[in-house]
């Protein structure tokens, strides 16, 4: 009995150790260091500084994409105005900065013709069209626009053309081929039924107070917009098909955050709407150009107290290597961000507090997010980004602050996180008032970046310094069809006793749009041995034996047809191998 108990010790004892030092990896291992400065960017968001109306304390999306296919990430930051300045369109620009792959950015808004998107909020970025080249879709308070890019450094508006337009205040946007004709569809969320005309009045009603003190007024209070489906007919334009699909959001609830996902396995995209200060929206797809919205018997449109909550942003991740997708909605102070496992194909639960992420997230209003493997352990992490609406919190000191500081969250490998910033570089502990972040590898040397539009201020590139050895995979998919880069696809990588799936989307958290290219953490394994790509037609696909620590581009058909090895900053462009 003795012995037994000894051995047992020393068991639990190694096991511990083991898991320390897994812990001690995942931290000092990986920093993040700001790089904004070094880059060149000089790219500065503007709003009004008291925030007396809530449409000058929302916008800051930010898309990463490649504009022009060199295979670097250029960036797009959104711009606002303010009531004062709404009049005057180019008094606030948005900004486009190119790659140069040297760790440098240089800014070609003025020729791109991506200057002055008026009050813009969102950008969502994708080949509507199958020509090989990324557009932009950006949403605004008034006229979105839906950017063609035309493959020589320019963009054209051909929003009335295309029939895309929407005259309300719209926020997140996504791409998706919701009905299987190989075209890409444009989902719209609309947000409140703000009219410059017609303005509220700050502090003063039931719904422009927060704890006793004046503040902007809304949402709450206010009409909602409702929202937008777009199909596109294949031959550059669009026909709203809003009301037959289902999707027009006849209550007006507050839409932010939105993302297409297959929740059901299916084959077939379903759509999340984040919203904002009611219900979440689970819109499933009945496979006949309709949806069914089933938020609350799938137990995602609040959180287990029954309670509504302030949704902003959405991430969908494979988190516990069981091939289905959890949702992670990033809330409102004293609204907890929001865990949900998937427990069946369209039942979830709340596992926010079981999870440890719950208890650390109720002091900040969370925005822009992403289920990312920040330390390439082949486990998928948790990011938020923080940021208060009202700057009248400070002086009346109520608890939370203003400017906040991010929340990075490290999976466990048990189904648990623990919150591990202060850990992984000073740049994560710093205050700020952050909305949209997109995440993707911007130099390609194999780990993902973070990139964040600050309110009222100027961004911050956060460049992942990852030291701990763990290896990686990149995809990239490519069909021949108008869905050109695969959207919907969805990816199982499989290196030794790691299994992760993972899908090619666009939109998702806070008003931004993120990396087309799949990301894989392998953990200490060197090589991938399978690939296992099924396809948005529903054909299956599968590549093995794959060296680690490459960027490869899978092409529907033709299997493996590009790989690529890791830039180095000492180095000037990415070759083939």
């Amino acid at each position: 009995m003795r012995v037994l108990l000894l051995i047992t010790l020393c068991t639990l004892s190694v096991m511990l150790a083991s898991f320390q030092r897994a812990s001690e990896k995942a931290g000092t291992a990986v920093q993040f260091t700001d790089i904004t400065d070094s880059t060149g960017i000089r790219f500065r968001h503007f709003s009004a500084p008291e925030k007396k109306y809530i449409v000058e304390s929302m916008s800051g999306g930010v898309a990463l994409f490649d504009y022009d296919n060199d295979g670097f990430l250029d960036i797009y930051f959104t711009n606002a105005l303010t009531v004062e300045t709404a009049s005057n369109p180019r008094s606030s620009p948005s900004a486009l900065y190119h790659n140069n792959g040297n760790g440098t950015f240089t800014d070609v808004t003025e020729r791109s013709g991506l200057a002055y998107p008026g009050w813009a909020m969102g950008v969502v970025s994708a080949d509507f069209d199958g020509d090989g080249l990324e557009d932009l879709y950006v949403t605004c308070l008034g006229p979105n626009h839906l950017y063609r890019n035309n493959g020589d450094g320019t963009f054209s508006d051909i929003t009335a053309k295309a029939g895309v337009d929407d005259l309300r205040w719209s926020t997140g946007a996504a791409f998706g081929d919701y009905d299987h004709d190989q075209a890409l569809d444009l989902f719209v969320a609309n947000y409140v039924d703000f009219k410059l005309s017609d303005l509220p009045t700050f502090g003063k009603g039931k719904f422009c107070l927060y704890h006793g003190i004046p503040v902007q007024c809304g949402p709450r209070g206010l009409p909602g917009a409702g929202d937008s489906l777009f199909h596109n007919n294949k031959d550059g334009t669009f026909t709203n098909v809003t009301q037959k699909a289902g999707v027009a959001d006849p209550d007006g609830r507050y839409g932010l955050g939105c993302l297409w996902t297959d929740v059901d396995g299916d084959g077939w995209l379903d759509l999340f709407l984040a919203n904002d200060a009611g219900p979440n929206f689970l819109y499933h797809n009945r496979r006949n150009g309709t949806f069914a919205e089933i938020g609350f018997p799938a137990g995602v449109a609040v959180g287990e107290d029954g309670q509504e909550q302030g949704s902003m942003g959405v991430a969908v991740g494979d988190y516990l290597h069981q091939g289905r997708f959890a949702f992670f909605v990033t809330n409102f102070s004293d609204e907890y961000n929001t865990l949900y496992r998937q427990e069946s194909s369209l039942i979830y639960s709340d596992v926010s507090f079981s999870s440890k992420i719950a208890p650390v997230t109720l002091p900040f209003v969370g925005w822009g997010t992403a289920f990312l493997d920040y330390d390439n352990d082949g486990w998928p992490d948790l990011v938020a980004v923080n940021g208060h609406v009202y700057p009248q919190v400070d002086a009346a000191k109520v608890g939370t602050p203003y400017a906040q500081r991010l929340l990075l969250f490290h999976n466990e490998h048990n189904g648990t996180f623990s919150e591990v910033a202060a850990k992984c570089g000073e740049a994560l502990s710093i205050p700020r008032v952050s909305r949209g972040a997109a995440f993707g590898d911007i130099d390609n040397d194999g780990d993902i970046d973070v990139v964040i539009n600050n309110l009222d201020g100027k961004p911050v590139i956060l460049r992942n310094d990852t030291s701990n050895g763990n290896h990686w995979i990149s995809i990239k998919t490519q069909t021949e069809g108008t869905n050109r880069d695969a959207l919907g696809a969805k990816v199982k990588v499989v290196a030794g006793d790691l299994a992760q799936w993972d899908e090619v989307r666009s939109g998702g958290s806070y008003l931004s749009s993120s990396d087309l290219r799949v990301h894989y953490g392998l953990g200490e394994n060197i090589r991938v041995d399978l690939i296992e790509v099924h396809w948005p037609d529903g054909k299956i696909e599968t590549v093995r034996d794959i060296p680690a620590d490459q960027f490869v581009l899978i092409k529907e058909g033709k299997g493996l047809v590009k790989a690529t090895a890791p830039w180095k900053r000492e180095g000037t462009r990415i070759e083939d191998r």
